[in-house]
Order: C-alpha cells, then structure tokens, then sequence
C-alpha cells in the first residue's frame, strides 16, 4: 500500500480536505451527517448519515451534471460511464474512437474528406493559422494521429476530453477549409 497524505482545516462550517495534489474536497457537517463535493476526484457529490461511535453510516453518490462534458451534436453518442477499473480503460478509448471514426469519418462525411483530400494537411501547410489552430487541427491531420492521440489518454475523463478536442477539430477543420475554398 502506498503513501498517503491526509489534511483538513476548518473554517466556519466548511472543512477544507487536502490531499498530497492539492485541495481535494470541500465538506459541510458533522459526525452525524455531512455533505462532501469534490474538487479533484471524480464523480459527484456525495452526502454521508451516520450514527457516531457505532462506525455504522449510510452514503449516496449524487449523479453531476454530466451534460456540459460532451454537447449533443455529431458525436452524440460517445459512451459515457461513471467509473472504470484500469483493464477497462482501454476498452473505452477503442469505444470512443470506433464512435468518433462512426459519427465523424464515415463514407461521404466532411470529416472522411479532409483526409481523403488531405485538407487538414494543406491547412497547416498554409501558415496563415495561429498556434492554437494549428495545434487542434494537427490532431485529426491523419486517421493515425487520431489515434495516437487518443489512445494516449491517462484516464476515462482525459479521453473524453481528448474525444471532444477531436469532435471540435473536424468542425474547425470544416470551416476554415470551407472558407478557404
């Protein structure tokens, strides 16, 4: 078991936790009932009843607001999960870039041809684009830079935000080669 570093501090009701990473929740209560919501851990927030001396407590997980993680539109169907046990984490990144190929890149679509006609490649060749363009658009520059790019996550929320950067490239990478002509 490795080394862990716990500390609190109060102030007023609130009771700051701290981890060896920083500030990790915010909590509210007591030994009887407290309300805990997180700041670096994943998941929401979490109320906690119990009965004090007994070592005996009830707690409930509270669904967060997934909705603003992954916006309704082309890629509307990325999976989405709560948890993921490390040998599932691989899984998940083959599952967001099957869905990202499916919903983006299939036969016809803007996506399927940018590459085609490597459009994405010409844009970067331009150099008219600022460094954050081009860093966004060199992403999605070849079906294996998507890849590689993906299956770099560290985690279930860093591939879904890498899934995201993708979504948001290919609509970036549309728009300016359609004004490019």
């Amino acid at each position: 078991m490795g080394f862990r570093f716990r500390r609190s501090a109060r102030l007023g009701p609130l009771r700051f936790n701290f981890s060896s990473g920083g500030l990790s929740s915010i909590s509210v209560g007591g030994s009887g009932a407290s309300f805990n919501i997180p700041v670096r851990r994943s998941g929401g927030p979490r109320t906690t009843v119990g009965l004090p001396g007994t070592g005996l407590s009830w707690s409930v997980e509270h669904a967060p607001d997934r909705t603003a993680a992954l916006p309704a539109g082309p890629a509307a169907g990325l999976p989405n999960s709560r948890r993921l046990r490390p040998g599932q984490l691989d899984a998940f990144k083959q599952s967001l870039l099957g869905v990202l190929r499916q919903e983006l890149f299939f036969p016809g679509s803007t996506g399927e041809q940018l590459w085609e006609h490597g459009l994405v490649s010409r844009l970067l060749a331009d150099g008219s684009l600022g460094a954050r363009t081009a860093g966004l658009l060199a992403l999605i520059e070849t079906p294996e830079a998507m890849e590689g790019y993906l299956l770099r996550a560290q985690g279930q929320d860093d591939a879904k935000r890498r899934a995201q950067r993708c979504i948001t490239a290919v609509q970036e990478a549309a728009r300016l080669a359609n004004g490019w002509g």
